[in-house]
């Protein structure tokens, strides 16, 4: 059975990314709304995201509850890149970080990952200089991403129960 992100992990995530109402352009200099939702070249023509089978204009803004449903909506895609990719066990915790993780850096970066081998191969000591390489955007060093990695090994080292 495939894990899904605690509610304190949600939390954790959304408090992470932001959530921003209106549209903006997040670092790396891409058309963003909500919690990092990165606007696909569909939404910013149509000026509408499918929010829990919805079409929403975005344009004016979002509420805060449209913006947590499209951030509930996009986990399952990360939720599925952790559950698919990983082959060892994992605690709540550790599979809450790699999901934030994987938010923050694509499930394609997240599969072909070495961190993503090295945690296959049981290696789980390897995951925190693994998540703290992931710090540039656009080929610079960000605070933003340093200070995100902590939190992330934070979350990755605490809890030392297994669930399954």
């Amino acid at each position: 059975m495939a894990m899904t992100m605690s509610e304190g992990g949600k939390r954790k995530l959304a408090e992470w990314e932001g959530i921003r109402l209106t549209a903006y352009k997040d670092v790396a200099g891409y058309p963003t709304i909500g919690a990092g939702h990165l606007l696909t070249k569909d939404e910013r023509s149509s000026g509408k995201i499918f929010i829990g089978g919805e079409a929403v204009p975005y344009a004016g803004g979002l509420t805060e509850q449209q913006a947590l449903g499209l951030l509930a909506q996009e986990l399952m895609i990360f939720e599925q890149a952790v559950s698919k990719g990983v082959t060892v066990p994992l605690t709540q915790n550790q599979h809450d970080a790699l999901v934030c993780f994987a938010y923050n850096i694509g499930p394609n970066a997240f599969r072909h990952s070495t961190l993503l081998k090295l945690l296959n191969n049981r290696n789980y000591a390897a995951v925190p200089k693994q998540l703290r390489r992931w710090i540039y955007s656009g080929g610079k060093k960000l605070k933003g991403l340093i200070n995100r990695r902590e939190k992330e090994v934070e979350m990755w080292e605490s809890q030392p129960t297994l669930l399954h």
